[in-house]
């Protein structure tokens, strides 16, 4: 008897703990921001550019070896490249430009797809350039989870970004 008690508790705090999981956001937005020393013409020629993102592109600096492959026109819309390293692969594409921004679409295959941003803004001292990702977690328990922890894994690549576009844009 007490071993089915035991297995009774246990499955039914899975079922809890699994249910928890639900509460967890399904829709993750990340975003950071900087004032550059550039204007918003040069920031979106570099963001909507194959060649002009690579400059910029955060996962260079923490991986060597990623390999890159541009397809698509060099610069606009469908513009992008396949991408392979230490932190996964996938594609990302140039989907949308404004006057005041570049919309990426991501495709990581398994792990989602995705959405970035970069927005900017002239200002007195330069152009407030903001960095943004939306992700739809969807229903998947393990997905949520993680969900809970992008804003710290994915901030801090932001923050790297920015720098590098920084350098890139002066």
């Amino acid at each position: 008897m007490a071993l089915i008690n035991i297995l009774a508790i246990g499955a039914g705090s899975l079922v809890v703990a699994a249910g928890l999981t639900f509460l967890a956001p399904r829709n993750v937005h990340v975003e950071r921001s900087a004032v550059l020393d550039a204007t918003p013409a040069q920031i979106l020629a570099l963001a909507a550019s194959n060649e002009g993102y690579q400059q910029f592109n955060p996962y260079k600096a923490t991986d060597p070896d990623l390999k890159i492959a541009f397809f698509g026109p060099s610069s606009g819309v469908g513009s992008g490249f396949s991408f392979e390293g230490k932190e996964g692969k996938g594609t990302q594409t140039v989907a949308q430009i404004s006057e005041s921004s570049v919309t990426y679409a991501i495709d990581l295959g398994p792990m989602g797809t995705p959405t970035q941003r970069l927005h900017v803004e002239p200002t007195d001292s330069g152009t407030r350039v903001t960095w943004s990702m939306d992700a739809d977690m969807g229903l998947n328990p393990i997905a949520r989870v993680i969900g809970l922890f992008m804003d710290g894994m994915m901030g801090k690549t932001f923050d790297t970004g920015l720098e590098r576009l920084s350098n890139a844009a002066a």
